[in-house]
């Protein structure tokens, strides 16, 4: 396998433009508040944490430690075994991948980074592969389409929002990590028909490096991240004639950077920027075992300045703004050395205002984008698109909230330009212990681009396209049971029409309709039970165990809801768990995945089987700057397809080292 050299000249300019933002660094809100903004009041110089901004919606999140304790490799990996979300992906590292949300694919999912939304207009997805895992701080995840937070258009399913950017604590911190993956070797069936030795190579399939720099001062903090990972992808797995093979045609190598800059200001003002490069370069089988692959090259990168500030000319207003430049670059040779290529730039603004009384917080905002393509298949195109809502949370007694909020949004591209987006919740802390949420809300999502234009390549565009359009609702509970047990279960229901799909039309020729209209409903429950111990080795012990469950009637293609078809891609039933031991220095855990039938079209003729993942991982710290860890992943060494045709490894073993260095603590800038 050789790869691509880096072609300078045609990334010149867009890496000249994140180089700059770099040396300065980038972007987004930080908050440290899992489902609440905090209320502050000021008196002269004094400030105090006087309350918080509820919110209605079901939020779950990923902290720091609990990336670092995983021991995932990328970020598709850590969101199925900490929150066990569905996942859908061609392969193992640097292969295309996404997420599932309440049955809608990464298509319907708003993708954020620091708070501002980083889904391609082209094909309306975000590949979150391209994020280095060290560099993550907090990841939020938003179930459903009932978001106020952030107010973000084509989230059917959710938001997930990923922050990279955090005041550091004081003085300067050195980390550096390595970890190989190996891929179990084996006898297996070659191409030639032949049965072929194990490969020991393949114990050494992966490798991920990185290298960060991080400094805390009284007025200002920096980070500084690098990465770099080669994956062979030389995995066992079991064909549909029930062959062992090893896969080929399927080398990635990636790397990239980014940094940051956090300046503290009077009355908490931030002045933050952040920038973020990534390059990669992938072959891409045409199925699991095919002899003919495509080459990817990817480039990107995303640059923001943001201002924050809870006190905004006066006490009871606050206010953040935030403008970034994101930049794609993707090229794709076929087999046939046809090359495919889209440039892709967005200009964003985002303005947040908030005006806190005693009964009632109002909070305004808008955001525009204008997106310039230039695209072989699709040609040069332009966008603006944006939005305006605002939304009121009343406070008629301590323990009820009600929050209606609006957003009416634009594009001039397609056939239907402005939609008004109404949104409804109410929040009930029914005790100290359990709280009730309820939430009544519109979707609405523009055609893409491609959607729209696309020309080649055995397929066409549609101008005439609708907006995707449907309607939503959730009831949930919290429930604090005792300290240390939690309980949280939501039921939901979405409608949604005018969902677009390509098809094939005369003479094999593919074109998107507005064909799609279904109707899902579930409910996704979670227990959380915490045990910590005063004396002996264990210092705590944890156990989670969460469970969805998902039906949807497929009602387009002549289907109706006797004809029991369901969405492709989604599992009826869902099962994660995990328990975890820690002690002083370390922690042990084992964690299962279960999902059952899926399947791969419409007709519902071509069935995923259903899996069942056991993963184990260990972290020990040795001394003060050693961490070492170990995890093994499908520990039954399970041969399942998460996409059709493309299998998934079977044992995978990954050991890391992570070093960190700190030195003595700074008093003074």
């Amino acid at each position: 396998m050789t790869f691509n050299t880096f072609r300078f000249g045609r990334f010149l300019p867009a890496l000249l433009l994140s180089t700059l933002f770099l040396l300065l660094s980038i972007v987004a809100d930080s908050q440290d508040i899992t489902e609440d903004e905090f209320i502050y009041f000021f008196e002269g110089d004094d400030i105090t944490v006087v309350g918080t901004i509820p919110v209605t919606q079901q939020i779950t999140v990923v902290e720091r430690e609990q990336i670092e304790q995983s021991g995932a490799s990328d970020i598709v990996n850590l969101l199925q075994e900490t929150l066990g979300l569905n996942i859908v992906r061609y392969g193992a590292y640097g292969n295309r991948s996404g997420i599932n949300l309440r049955g809608f694919d990464s298509k319907r999912i708003a993708f954020l980074i620091n708070g501002v939304q980083v889904n391609s207009s082209m094909d309306g997805r975000f590949d979150i592969s391209q994020i280095d895992i060290n560099s993550i701080e907090r990841i939020e995840v938003i179930h459903g389409g009932s978001d106020s937070k952030y107010n973000v258009t084509g989230a059917f399913g959710g938001i997930v929002n990923i922050i990279t950017v955090r005041k550091q604590e004081e003085g300067l911190r050195f980390t550096a990590s390595v970890s190989n993956t190996s891929s179990m070797p084996g006898r297996y069936r070659g191409r030639d028909g032949l049965t072929h030795n194990a490969r020991l190579e393949d114990l050494f399939d992966t490798q991920n490096y990185s290298l960060s720099a991080l400094y805390g001062g009284n007025l200002f903090s920096m980070t500084a991240n690098i990465f770099a990972s080669r994956a062979e992808n030389h995995y066992l797995f079991t064909d549909h004639y029930n062959y062992s093979r090893r896969k080929d045609n399927n080398e990635v190598f990636d790397a990239g950077a980014s940094a940051s800059f956090v300046r503290e200001l009077p009355d908490l003002t931030k002045f933050i920027f952040s920038s973020s490069l990534y390059y990669g370069d992938k072959n891409f089988p045409l199925s699991g075992f095919s002899s003919y692959a495509g080459n990817q090259i990817d480039f990107s990168s995303l640059n923001n300045f943001m201002i924050d500030m809870p006190r905004a000319f006066h006490d009871d207003f606050s206010t953040e703004l935030s403008i970034s430049y994101q930049f794609n670059k993707l090229e794709y040779t076929s087999p046939s050395m046809e090359v495919s290529l889209h440039n892709h730039h967005n200009f964003s603004a985002v303005n947040r205002w908030s005006w806190y009384s005693d009964k009632v917080t109002v909070q305004s905002g808008i955001d525009y984008r204008y997106i310039i393509l230039d695209s072989t298949e699709i040609g040069g195109r332009s966008r603006h698109d944006g939005g305006l809502y605002l939304t009121f949370k009343f406070y008629p007694v301590k323990s009820f909230f009600i929050i209606p909020s609006s957003k009416i949004i634009f594009t001039n591209e397609g056939s239907s330009n402005i939609a008004v987006i109404p949104k409804f919740g109410i929040l009930w802390n029914v005790t100290d212990n359990i709280a009730l949420r309820n939430n009544y809300y519109r979707n609405f999502k523009f055609p893409d681009f491609e959607e729209l234009y696309w020309s080649g390549s055995g397929g066409t565009g549609n101008p005439d396209l609708r907006s995707e359009d449907g309607w939503g609702a959730d009831i949930g509970i919290s429930w604090r049971i005792t300290e240390m047990f939690h309980f949280e279960s939501v039921f939901f229901t979405q409608w949604i029409k005018d969902s677009i799909h390509w098809f094939s039309q005369s003479g094999g020729i593919w074109k998107p309709e507005n064909v799609g209209e279904a109707l899902l409903f579930g409910f996704d429950s979670n227990i959380y039970y915490e045990h910590p111990f005063s004396s002996g080795i264990l210092k705590k012990i944890t156990a989670s165990l969460s469970y969805k469950y998902l039906t949807s009637f497929l009602l387009s293609y002549g289907y109706t809801f006797s004809s029991g078809k369901r969405i492709p891609y989604n599992p009826e039933h869902t099962l994660s768990g995990a328990v975890e031991f820690f002690w002083d220095s370390g922690s042990f855990s084992i964690s299962g995945h279960y999902e059952s039938l899926r399947y791969h079209d419409t007709a519902n003729l071509t069935e995923l089987k259903p899996y069942f993942l056991l993963n184990a991982g260990i972290n020990q710290k040795i001394g003060k700057n050693i961490n070492i860890s170990g995890t093994i992943r499908n520990m039954l060494n399970i041969s399942y397809e998460s996409y059709y045709d493309y299998p998934m490894p079977g044992v995978t073993m990954t050991l890391g080292l992570r070093a960190n260095i700190n030195t003595n603590r700074i008093k003074g800038e």
